[in-house]
């Protein structure tokens, strides 16, 4: 099942290369198996995978809250400056705590202007909608997918769309 899902994340990723965002989501539910296809493709395309919630936590321990707030977008740049031209991102999910006050999606597509960006969703995407936590969680999101590249751990893709658009 991986090897599909690997294909599409590269088709995705060349797709991207020309976005103005080049960002690729692959979006499943907690334990779809989506850091074993990260670690495999990252592996493969010669990148790391890079723990956000590990190495943001530590790098925000030491701010207040204030400063959590206004420098978080620069403090994911540091983390992710000195990568490779893709950047493979698991763990995302302390983006989403409320008491950081930021868009998750934002953050992520602000990431991809200088870098490819790759980066595991832990949710599902519903008639057109890509959607973090379910209906009622303190983090619950969901916000419009068309413009968005991403690759299910269900199989379907963008990318897909697109080529049946082409054929039509």
């Amino acid at each position: 099942m991986s090897e599909p899902i690997q294909e599409k994340l590269k088709q995705s990723l060349l797709v991207a290369e020309g976005l103005y965002y080049r960002l690729v989501l692959l979006v499943g539910e907690t334990g779809s198996g989506k850091t074993k296809v990260l670690r495999e493709f990252a592996e493969d395309i010669g990148a790391e995978v890079i723990n956000i919630n590990l190495l943001l936590s530590a790098e925000l321990l030491g701010l207040s809250e204030k400063q959590r707030l206004l420098h978080l977008p620069e403090i994911l740049d540091k983390i992710v400056e000195k990568k490779q031209a893709a950047v493979v991102l698991d763990n995302i999910e302390i983006l989403f705590d409320q008491r950081l006050k930021q868009d998750p999606l934002k953050l992520l597509q602000l990431m991809s202007r200088n870098h490819s960006v790759i980066a595991a969703w832990n949710g599902k995407i519903e008639q057109g909608r890509l959607i973090y936590a379910e209906t009622g969680h303190p983090e619950y999101r969901q916000c419009d997918g068309k413009e968005l590249l991403f690759v299910g751990m269900n199989g379907t893709a963008t990318i897909d769309s697109a080529h049946k658009n082409e054929a039509v």
